[in-house]
């Protein structure tokens, strides 16, 4: 049974409803290579992520070559699959049609399920590729293979570009990078994805654990008994259609960044959140 934060931290990724705050895999189960030496603490991770009640997992075919897609596979062995949000994502070197659908279902053989969210991890030059995966993955979506598209890293103009380059389905979310520290998003892309109900789903919101740190964001934290990452978490989450997915590296950091939820800002201590940078 999933534990549901209060304060309206469940957003919407096309009908789905999920929790604010994800774990982020980039890491676990190796970078461009595959590590097998944390394979039993990286599921215990995972596991109690799904235990807190945190239903979002974000990885992808790179992650490990492919070993995190593995990892999260064992994870979620036990729970009840409908309750947990995966989200997954092609590398460019896959793009094109017959690539891009090889690809897919062999990340789905590695999670030992579907994939709820399929993206386009980063754009490239040649946009016919990009127009190519997309129209291969409208037709995962009606195989059941996946069931919803989103792209990653991808800038205001190339978004608007790859939506009108769709044929059926709606492009449901861009993951991009976004943090207190790199506010890039909130030049435009941010209420653009707002207004077409798009998911923004910010990856390293903690710099790499640096905001983690900040003495600013620590001492504002203490009039509402936070930390500073949890802070710097809620900044990002205050928005309607922001998801978070710090890396879900320990139970502890887990439980931290579950702490994120269930509260806000007020906006006075928002703006001076932004001075802490």
């Amino acid at each position: 049974m999933m534990h549901v934060p209060v304060f309206n931290d469940l957003k919407v990724i096309g009908d789905e409803k999920v929790t604010a705050i994800g774990m982020g895999t980039w890491g676990i189960g190796g970078r461009e290579t595959p590590d097998y030496s944390m394979d039993k603490q990286s599921v215990e991770a995972l596991r109690h992520g799904l235990e807190l009640g945190i239903n979002l997992i974000d990885t992808a075919e790179f992650y490990g070559a492919g070993h995190s897609e593995e990892l999260v596979g064992e994870a979620i062995k036990g729970f009840d699959r409908e309750d947990i949000f995966i989200i997954s994502k092609v590398w460019p070197t896959h793009f094109g049609y017959e690539e891009a659908r090889k690809a897919a279902r062999a990340s789905a053989k590695r999670l030992g399920t579907y994939i709820d969210l399929y993206l386009l991890h980063w754009p490239v030059d040649d946009f016919r590729k990009i127009e190519e995966t997309l129209h291969a993955l409208e037709e995962l979506v009606d195989e059941g293979l996946i069931r919803y598209i989103g792209v990653s890293n991808f800038d205001l103009k190339l978004l608007k570009r790859s939506q009108e380059a769709m044929r059926k389905y709606e492009i449901v979310a861009n993951e991009v990078k976004y943090s207190l520290k790199d506010r890039w998003v909130e030049e435009g892309l941010l209420d653009y994805m707002k207004r077409e109900k798009m998911a923004l789903i910010a990856y390293t919101p903690l710099e790499k654990g640096s905001l983690a740190r900040n003495e600013c964001l620590a001492e504002i934290g203490k009039k509402y008994g936070k930390t500073a990452a949890q802070v710097a978490l809620n900044y990002l989450i205050w928005e309607e259609n922001v998801i978070a997915i710090p890396k879900a590296g320990s139970r502890e950091h887990l439980e931290e960044n579950f702490g994120a939820m269930g509260w806000r800002l007020s906006t006075e201590d928002r703006e001076k959140v932004r001075g802490c940078v």
